[in-house]
């Protein structure tokens, strides 16, 4: 996971990148309708399986899509993706507000859901490939870390005006900022510079995907870090959407809950930060990393108190930086043709795996509680990390074992 020593100094087009990566980032997470719109379903009367039922079509729409929209990247302008998934999903917000209904909600899950699978996949590709060609490549970890802080940054921001917002105007008021917020992503998106040319091969599409895929199955250094992004992904953004329980069963007054996860999600954006300080951990640093963050994260939640919050905000920067520079690691290793496919791959699988830590926390948290649960969620984290320290320890034996005029250069 060692990136390059060197690194390129800033030229005029990774400025113009980075700053239209940081814009594109706030616009993606900058969106009213997120703390209220579970609000507005159940004032339209929907029952907890009808608002369940469409969490799952969300979470089902982007499993369906996210490969094959990986292989679209591929095949034409990651940028032209990269502008239509915002405009989708402003679509779907319009119809939540104008039309609110059963099928209206649907609907727009599922405008939200393909514009996240545009997006995903087509965006690291762009940024990695657009670094590389400035020769600033070891800068990705670093840049991709800050524009995951700005879009926590973001959210937390439109937590905080939803409120205000929602008293003078109401859903109406909420739907047409997040409708608008989206129009600028788009508008944003397209300052996004890309140099390579899209794919001339009559199939395109296919073509892009077939070879993706074969990549996946031949290079195992690429099927490695394949699996490594949804192991260290999966778990703890499923774990995202219980903070709020936890920190209730601390025994803290109601008010007092937004305040303690703004002090979880300081921790995340931290975690953003530190990418580009720790893109040089080896694979036993990082083995290291995610241990820490998992008897932190047990720590934290079994401990049951408010001051103990403070763990799991350290397991949760723990696990965003690792996040982020498994990405990284993913990324220095695939082609750029099928870089875009690959990264979709990734991306279902921590789609699958997020929705399977939903079950597994739904069954553990019936028995046992919140706290409980959150800490046996650091166990795959724990397997993880073994799974890298044996790994690492192979790979370091097989070259001892070498001789050494056949190791290679350090």
């Amino acid at each position: 996971m060692t990136l390059s020593p060197g690194r390129a100094p800033a030229t005029a087009g990774t400025r113009r990148l980075t700053r239209t990566l940081y814009a594109s980032a706030f616009c993606d997470d900058f969106v009213l309708l997120y703390p209220v719109y579970a609000l507005l379903f159940s004032d339209t009367g929907l029952s907890v399986w009808q608002m369940s039922s469409l969490f799952v079509l969300w979470s089902l729409t982007s499993v369906v899509l996210e490969v094959p929209s990986g292989a679209w990247a591929d095949a034409v302008s990651r940028r032209l993706l990269l502008v239509l998934a915002p405009l989708l999903t402003a679509a779907g917000f319009a119809l939540w507000v104008l039309v609110p209904s059963y099928g209206a909600f649907a609907l727009g899950f599922v405008l939200w859901g393909a514009g996240g699978a545009l997006g995903s996949g087509a965006l690291e590709a762009l940024v990695y490939d657009e670094l590389d060609r400035a020769g600033a490549a070891d800068r990705y970890a670093r840049v991709m870390g800050r524009a995951r802080a700005v879009g926590i940054a973001a959210t937390m921001t439109a937590m905080g005006l939803a409120g205000p917002v929602f008293a003078r105007g109401g859903y109406d008021a909420v739907g047409a900022a997040s409708v608008l917020v989206c129009l600028a992503g788009a508008a944003v998106a397209t300052r996004f510079p890309e140099h390579r040319a899209p794919s001339a091969d009559g199939d395109r599409w296919s073509a892009a995907l077939r070879t993706g895929l074969a990549a996946a199955r031949t290079d195992r250094s690429v099927r490695g870090a394949l699996l490594l992004v949804p192991a260290v992904t999966a778990v703890w953004g499923a774990l995202d959407e219980y903070t709020p329980l936890l920190v209730r069963d601390t025994g803290v007054a109601r008010e007092t809950v937004p305040w303690l996860l703004l002090v979880i999600w300081a921790g995340a954006t931290a975690g953003s930060l530190l990418a580009g300080t720790a893109g040089r951990l080896t694979t036993t640093g990082f083995a290291a990393l995610l241990t820490g963050s998992a008897l932190a994260l047990a720590v934290g939640a079994v401990a049951g108190t408010p001051a103990a919050l403070v763990l799991v905000a350290v397991a949760f920067g723990g696990f965003q930086l690792a996040t982020v520079l498994a990405d990284a690691r993913l990324q220095e290793r695939i082609d750029d043709t099928g870089r875009a496919t690959l990264t979709s791959v990734a991306g279902l699988g921590t789609e699958l795996g997020t929705l399977t830590t939903f079950g597994a926390y739904a069954a553990a948290a019936t028995v046992t509680g919140h706290g409980t649960a959150f800490a046996l969620s650091a166990a795959p984290y724990l397997l993880t990390a073994l799974l890298l320290a044996t790994a690492a320890r192979t790979t370091a034996a097989a070259a001892r074992a070498r001789p050494r005029s056949r190791r290679s250069p350090s």
